[in-house]
């Protein structure tokens, strides 16, 4: 067969990610934490972006800030700054380094006016200082620093210290072994072995251990109470985490009521003494969407404000700069930033309606949780959104990431409504997971001393409320719900009732 060369045509589709399309689907996705993040980050970069005021302060920002849009043409100056130039914005750096002088006038003026206002706030008539009565939390190892500074004097110990202390994990354990610190710092095991036994005597007791044991023992080592019996408990935990108390007595060759004081004792230990330092504010879950109850007993649903960030774009300040763009590097840099610009309006504007959309059809598939709670929830999936609003799965699920919902009963993330199916026993209507992990720990909240549920009689109840499910699943979701298995709720539902 001869080799032959020729032309074709054929005509095909094919998706092209282009910049603007991969932006667009980076924003869908972003939390309002990192959405805030990302357009800060264009607000630095894009002289043409510029924030806008919240409606609330707009009359306050009118007053205080120059009028934007005021140009002379026959001198190109902008009104607040008149030794600037638009012609300046391309100078010293080139467009790279391009800001809006009206802006620094702005920002100067309301620099200058800053101080005058606060003064009154002063007993004394100095100038008020905001940040000077805050005070922040200490961390873990800053902590322990401060302490290890006070207990030595020997900079090569307080070196060794600093290391051991840096190896101190956020639960208060000691996260490396002394060899591998000794030669890390260069010292024998011994020198490490002593600023370690150093380290562990500081607050809170318990820190720098080793293991649980060790952590236990330092705490009752602290209060005067590590026995020899407490010793022997200590050295199996295992036997203390079955409350196998004839073991435990046998052990400690003590009787029952002795062996219940010190289990008592051990229970009012800390088993992470390091976690009220350093861990950062608790971050409050913030709803992008609200949802309440209409009067004619529909759902609103809504946006929340606070989290859509308010860009706008200054075509009066790109008209001017445009007039004086000179070179063609000049004026792609413009023609760029004002394309960045308008797609990021379009972007975050098609990224609140897509949000909407799919919050309202979730609030339209889950009625009942809203109306009567965790137990009206119904199975729900990707799939059936994204047929019902005519998108695809993906686009579902990245509107779905770090999103949040807020209810009259509680803000919930979006991906909390999207759970699996139970069958029904008779065929009907099949029940959420969500649902019957709420059913499952009704059960168990509402057992007696005398009538704990085990596994299968669980599965009994459920099937005669209509639900069918395995064995295996009631087992998985109980220990997902944390609930301890029969043999150790009975154990301590009699423990307790002894006491």
């Amino acid at each position: 067969m001869g080799l032959q060369q020729r032309l074709e045509m054929r005509q095909g589709q094919s998706l092209v990610m282009t910049p603007q399309l991969l932006q667009a689907i980076k924003l869908l996705q972003l939390s309002h934490l990192d959405l805030a993040t990302y357009v800060e980050a264009e607000l630095e970069r894009n002289p043409l972006l510029e924030s806008a005021p919240d409606p609330a302060e707009g009359p306050l920002a009118l007053e205080e800030s120059p009028p934007r849009d005021s140009l002379d043409p026959g001198r190109g100056e902008i009104d607040g700054a008149p030794d600037e130039r638009v012609e300046d914005v391309f100078q010293d750096g080139g467009p790279d380094r391009a800001a809006a002088p009206e802006e620094r006038a702005a920002g100067e003026a309301l620099a200058v006016s800053a101080p005058a206002r606060q003064s009154g706030g002063s007993f004394d008539g100095e100038e008020f200082d905001p940040t000077a009565n805050l005070t922040e939390e200490p961390t873990l190892h800053e902590h322990l620093g401060r302490q290890l500074d006070l207990a030595t004097c020997d900079e090569i110990d307080r070196f060794i210290g600093r290391h051991v202390i840096d190896s101190v994990d956020e639960a208060g354990y000691l996260a490396e072994s002394v060899e591998a610190i000794a030669e890390r710092v260069g010292t024998d095991t011994a020198r490490v072995e002593r600023l370690l036994a150093l380290v562990q005597t500081f607050s809170p007791a318990g820190i720098a251990a080793r293991s649980l044991a060790e952590c236990l023992a330092l705490q009752l080592r602290e209060r005067d109470r590590l026995d020899p019996a407490m010793e022997a408990l200590l050295s199996r935990l295992d036997l203390v985490a079955r409350r196998d108390i004839g073991a435990l007595r046998r052990l400690c060759h003590l009787d029952e009521e002795d062996i219940q004081d010190m289990l008592a004792e051990i229970r009012s230990l800390d088993p992470k003494p390091g976690r009220g330092f350093g861990g950062g504010p608790v971050q409050v879950l913030v709803p992008d969407v609200f949802v309440r109850p209409a009067p004619d007993g529909s759902w609103l649903v809504e946006l929340n404000p606070d989290t859509l960030p308010r860009v706008l774009v200054n075509q009066a300040y790109h008209a001017r700069v445009s007039r004086h763009a000179r070179t063609d590097g000049e004026k792609s840099f413009i023609s760029e930033c004002l394309q960045n610009a308008n797609w990021l309006t379009r972007s975050l504007e098609q990224r609140s309606k897509t949000i909407l959309k799919v919050a309202t059809e979730i609030v339209r598939q889950q009625d009942g949780f809203f109306a009567f709670g965790v137990s009206h929830l119904r199975p729900l999936n990707l799939k059936t959104v994204a047929d019902a609003i005519g998108m695809h799965e993906s686009t579902v699920s990245r509107v779905t990431s770090n999103k949040a919902i807020g209810t009259a009963r509680g803000t919930f993330e979006m991906k909390y409504f999207f759970t699996a199916s139970i069958p029904a026993a008779s065929g009907g209507e099949a029940h959420s997971s969500e649902a019957v992990r709420h059913r499952i720990k009704q059960l168990v909240d509402g057992e007696g001393a005398e009538d704990v549920l085990s596994d299968d009689a669980l599965v009994r109840k459920l099937k005669d409320e209509g639900i069918d499910i395995a064995r295996r699943t009631v087992a998985k979701y109980r220990e997902s719900l944390r609930i301890p298995s029969s043999v150790d709720r009975r154990r301590d539902k009699k423990l307790a009732s002894a006491r």
